[in-house]
This record gives structure tokens, C-alpha cells and sequence, in this order.
């Protein structure tokens, strides 16, 4: 809709359809036209990463993704969280990888048992992103156990959940560790495909304040403080100042590294 807006694309392209915004009948005519891969449905189902570097002529900075994958409603700009997560996990802007328990006194009993007693309130210090990487390792294993992340289960139901289902007797000191291997194993696999630190980043708009609504009368974090995130966020993963995961953390995890 935007390209449109922008007369970067015209009603040849799209088959005679306007795409213009605020249009709720067009919005399920091309949710019919993506399922089933129809006229200019086709396109449009390849997502915005893909769409944008077909259309070009600087559509990109429209494509709302990262590592190609575009986010879903919730705009990074109101909620720290979701510009931490969108940024870090590795198959890009998903909110789930994000959600957890933590920096508000919602669901913070969770995190008890791990010496957080109180919401951390700093934006993007050690302290938050010792927090976060915390966070991320309980989602990986929310996922892992194909649990919902919305269940009022709390940290100890879920490890009796998994001791009951299996008959395996683990704690969380030994599944923080496994969530690790996850995510790193993923950042493995994201290096051997030709990710690099510079895809661990937000598309420009996140960076500039909103025009309209409540957003308006708040700049968004700047571009160094989301570096400043990034790279304490590797420190405490084990990953050197690039995010490739350190020789002694592959080890540490049990995991063969690249060329072991």
C-alpha cells in the first residue's frame, strides 16, 4: 500500500486494484488473493523482504522485517522489549521470542528462583540484557515443550510438566544451558548461511519517532544504544564482539563448531 501511495507500483502491476490504505474490504480481498496465490496475490505472498527487492526503487525501507521475516503487529517503537527481541532472535521479528516475564510485576514470580525479585526497569544496560538473555532461554524452552507462552504456568509447573511427560530429572539450571545450545546452534546455522552482526538490526523507521498517536511525543532509541544492546547481549551469550559463538562457549555447550 505504501509503494502504491508512493506511485512506485500502479494498478498495472496489481491487476487493477487500488492499494490504498484504510481499505478494510480490500484487506480480506487480498488475504483471498495470497491463499490462494491469485493475480497480484501471488507477490504479495512472498512476504515484504521479498516483495521490496523485486519492487526496489528503495521500497526496502518500507519492508517492516528482519532477516526477512516481517513483524506482526506490534510496533517496536512502544515496547523495549519487542525492539530487543526483534533485533536478536535469530529467525527475526517474531513477538513470542520476545515475551517473558521480568520487567514488569506481571509474571515476575516466575524469575524469583533465579534471584529477580524486581522489575528491571533500565533500558538497555548490563542488568536488562542479562535479563532479556534470560527471558529468551525460558521462551526457547517454552517452545521446545510446545507450550503457549499465555498460560499462567509458572517456572516450576513447567519443569514438573516436563518431569511427568518424560520421567527426566532436570531443573532449570540444566535447561538454561540446553536453551543456550538452541539458540547458539541457530546462530551457527544463520553464520553458515551468510548472516553476519549487521543483520542483528531494526529497519530505519524503528528508528524514527512516530507521527502520529502517542508514539509522536517520544524519540525512539537511538541506533547506538541498540548497538550498545547487541553487544552485551553477545558478551553474555558467549559470542565475541561479531556474535560468532566463542571456541570456549561451543565446548562449554557441548556443541562441534565450524571446522571441529
Amino acid at each position: 500500500m505504501e509503494c502504491y501511495d508512493k506511485g512506485l507500483i500502479t494498478k498495472k502491476d496489481t491487476g487493477g486494484i487500488e492499494f490504498k490504505f484504510g481499505d478494510p474490504d480490500l484487506m480480506l480481498r487480498s488475504l483471498e488473493l495470497i491463499a490462494h496465490r491469485e493475480g497480484f496475490g501471488d507477490f504479495l505472498a512472498d512476504g515484504a523482504a521479498r516483495m521490496a527487492r523485486r519492487i526496489g526503487q528503495g521500497s526496502e525501507k518500507f519492508a517492516m522485517t528482519v532477516k526477512g521475516l516481517d513483524a506482526a503487529m506490534h510496533d517496536a517503537r512502544a515496547m523495549l522489549k519487542f525492539r530487543i527481541g526483534y533485533m536478536l532472535h535469530p529467525h527475526g521479528a517474531d513477538h513470542c521470542a520476545t515475551i517473558g516475564p521480568g520487567t514488569t510485576l506481571l509474571g515476575l514470580s516466575q524469575l524469583n528462583q533465579f534471584g529477580i525479585f524486581a522489575p528491571v526497569t533500565e533500558d538497555f544496560g548490563p542488568k536488562r540484557m542479562s535479563l532479556f538473555k534470560l527471558q529468551h532461554c525460558f521462551s526457547t524452552i517454552t517452545d521446545s515443550m510446545v507450550l503457549c507462552l499465555m498460560p499462567s504456568i509458572d517456572a516450576e509447573q513447567k519443569v514438573n510438566l516436563l518431569k511427568a511427560v518424560t520421567g527426566w530429572n532436570t531443573g532449570w539450571v540444566e535447561l538454561i544451558q540446553i536453551a543456550e545450545r538452541i539458540i547458539t546452534t541457530m546462530r551457527l546455522f544463520n553464520i553458515r548461511e551468510g548472516f553476519t552482526a549487521a543483520d542483528d538490526e531494526l529497519p530505519d523507521r524503528y528508528y524514527q519517532r512516530k507521527t502520529d498517536g502517542i508514539l509522536s511525543a517520544k524519540d525512539p532509541p537511538s541506533r547506538a544504544m541498540m548497538l550498545k544492546a547487541r553487544q552485551l547481549y553477545y558478551f553474555y551469550m558467549g559470542w565475541d564482539s561479531d556474535g560468532v559463538p566463542r571456541p570456549e562457549k561451543l565446548a562449554e555447550l557441548e556443541i562441534e563448531g565450524p571446522g571441529s
